[in-house]
């Protein structure tokens, strides 16, 4: 029986008290060759399904916009453009060597917006301030999802909009394939281009342990979000769950 003061990091059991510690080390240890690595394992797909999350928060002039765990600033960049010098767009991450490149990255597009290290389950920011919140592939790595969930949809404006890109439950047929690569060629790619292979072994236990499409879309409804659904992509590979605050 699983300890209550515990949870999972990847398949291992740890304290709760130290799981933002480790997810922290491991973040530390691949921030250099992270934009390298997610396109070498998804054979650049992760361009698209960002592209579409993009597409989907559909931001607009003005607006306000937060990313979570937004790391690289992959996102960030792109939802700045679209906000236009009106509008508001954080950058956050807990990990400061990941929320480091992307400050950088946004400052050498001549993109001048706020940059903070801050945790997830904790935003530091007034009740319905934002008109799109979005975590893509860090909901995982979070200790308390449904806290998480819940200062997010704290956080914006009703009629606001709350985008989740993560990696999910893939298409049955598809997950002995899918194992063979997560388990072998991941550490395999870690350990050639990282230098790491544990980092990336964590990264495919972290997906198996997440909730699948159907439980995540839930846990956004009891966070108070409303009209929630989800795109399926590459199979299952990955899905982005959207919901708006009423």
């Amino acid at each position: 029986m699983s300890d209550p003061d515990s949870t999972h990091f990847g398949f291992q059991e740890v304290p709760e008290d130290q799981k933002a510690s480790r997810v922290g080390a491991v973040f530390d240890s691949v921030a250099s060759r992270y934009d390298v690595m997610n396109d070498l394992m998804s054979a650049g797909l992760h361009r698209v399904w960002k592209a579409f999350s993009i597409a989907q928060a559909a931001v607009r002039p003005g607006m306000k916009v937060l990313d979570v765990a937004g790391g690289t600033a992959d996102l960030s960049r792109e939802f700045a453009r679209r906000a236009g010098p009106g509008g508001e767009v954080w950058l956050t991450d807990i990990n400061a060597s990941m929320l480091r490149i992307g400050r950088d990255r946004m400052l050498d597009d001549g993109l001048v917006q706020p940059a903070l290290q801050c945790d997830a389950e904790h935003l530091p920011f007034p009740d319905a301030y934002f008109d799109r919140v979005m975590v893509a592939f860090g909901l995982r790595n979070m200790t308390h999802k449904d806290q998480a969930l819940a200062e997010m949809t704290r956080v914006l404006k009703p009629g606001g909009k709350l985008l989740v890109l993560e990696f999910s439950r893939v298409w049955k047929p598809l997950e002995p394939l899918y194992d063979l690569y997560s388990f072998g060629v991941l550490p395999w790619l870690g350990k050639r281009i990282a230098g790491d292979p544990e980092s990336y072994r964590y990264l495919a236990e972290s997906i198996r342990m997440h909730p699948d499409q159907e439980t995540l879309a839930q846990m956004m409804r009891d966070a108070g979000l409303s009209r929630v659904r989800f795109f399926n992509m590459a199979g299952g590979v990955v899905a982005l769950h959207e919901g708006v605050r009423l």
